[in-house]
């Protein structure tokens, strides 16, 4: 029998509709799967010092949130995640900080190391986007050579925003060849999916793929990341 998968959110809690968008997204792929799930949301300022809570789950998801109460204790979680090849998910505030935390952290971008950058005032790496896609639906373009690809088995699928700051198209190629590839694009070409391929699962939406799921048909983006964490958690058992 299969032990429980344990996903930790890192995020602050507040019942917002994202928030338990988040909640009821997880339980629809859990039905799916018939798998034996929890979830636990993790306040960010806990990540602060020390990430060792972390190492309970079997999968992180940076939900959205604006602001987070520790931008540098999200940012944290994320890199706990990435170097340690967690299965990790970052929707809309999530996206944000997961480049941030690449940008930082792998591509040492001098302004990005200061602790008191704020992602959520326009500046040279985040910036607030020409159309505010809060409360939008918009169609996105999939790399076929992807896993996302596969995932979705299409090259083009239509997804749910609430957000204003997106990544600066000048740094989007930087990312890309370093690693951190787009691989999803909106009508201008933008980035909107991110993925690092190289690691089990690690996917950064801007869209939330949480607000289009549901209880009969789960969204293919969360079903594939919790069956990531539920072969990590066989993995480590």
């Amino acid at each position: 029998m299969e032990s429980t998968v344990k996903i930790g959110i890192i995020g602050d809690y507040d019942g917002r509709p994202s928030h338990l968008a988040t909640e009821e997204a997880l339980k629809h792929s859990a039905r799916k799967f018939n798998i034996t799930m929890e979830y636990e949301w993790l306040p960010t300022a806990t990540f602060d010092d020390s990430q060792q809570a972390l190492e309970k789950f079997n999968g992180l998801w940076c939900s959205p949130g604006s602001p987070y109460k520790s931008m540098n204790g999200a940012i944290n979680a994320i890199r706990f995640a990435r170097e340690n090849n967690y299965p990790f998910l970052g929707t809309c505030g999530g996206f944000q900080h997961a480049v941030i935390e690449y940008g930082r952290n792998v591509l040492q971008i001098d302004t990005l190391k200061d602790i008191h950058y704020n992602p959520y005032e326009n500046t040279d790496y985040i910036t607030a986007l020409s159309c505010s896609l809060i409360g939008e639906t918009r169609r996105i373009t999939i790399d076929e050579t992807s896993k996302l690809y596969g995932i979705y088995g299409s090259s083009e699928i239509v997804e749910k925003y609430n957000c204003s700051f997106g990544l600066n198209k000048d740094f989007e190629y930087l990312l890309h060849k370093n690693g951190f590839r787009v691989v999803g694009t909106d009508e201008n070409r933008e980035a909107r999916l991110m993925t690092i391929e190289n690691n089990t699962f690690f996917v950064a939406s801007l869209f939330q793929p949480q607000l289009s799921s549901t209880y009969e048909i789960p969204h293919p983006l969360i079903n594939e990341y919790l069956d990531s964490a539920r072969n990590f958690n066989n993995s480590r058992n």
